[in-house]
């Protein structure tokens, strides 16, 4: 796939909890690609900053992504990783951003 548009989602993480959003980011490894979407990665904090977290993820078009989204609805998988962030409680907050890449 050749993604003509990325979502970046950002996170603010409880950083008491992160070995929890490990787990959760972990387990959209796999789910992601198997609903139709590229995964670029989801990304920890490393230095500075303890408590935000990103995934991107890549789609050819904003119509693949409502598809995908549909699929994760509808998904046990994903369903379960959902309600494990619900009960743990270790998101905080998170926003998504539509980015395009820069061609040349």
């Amino acid at each position: 796939m050749s993604q003509n548009v990325v979502c970046c989602i950002r996170y603010v993480i409880d950083p008491y909890k992160r070995a929890d959003f490990e787990t959760y980011a972990r387990r959209w490894l796999t789910i992601i690609p198997e609903m139709g979407g590229e995964l670029l990665g989801y990304f920890m904090p490393h230095e500075g900053t303890n408590n935000i977290a990103l995934a991107m993820i890549g789609f050819d078009c904003l119509a693949s992504y409502e598809t995908y989204r549909g699929r994760l609805r509808q998904d046990a998988a994903s369903i379960a990783n959902f309600n494990f962030a619900q009960e743990r409680k270790f998101i905080l907050e998170e926003t998504r951003t539509w980015l395009s890449a820069v061609r040349k």
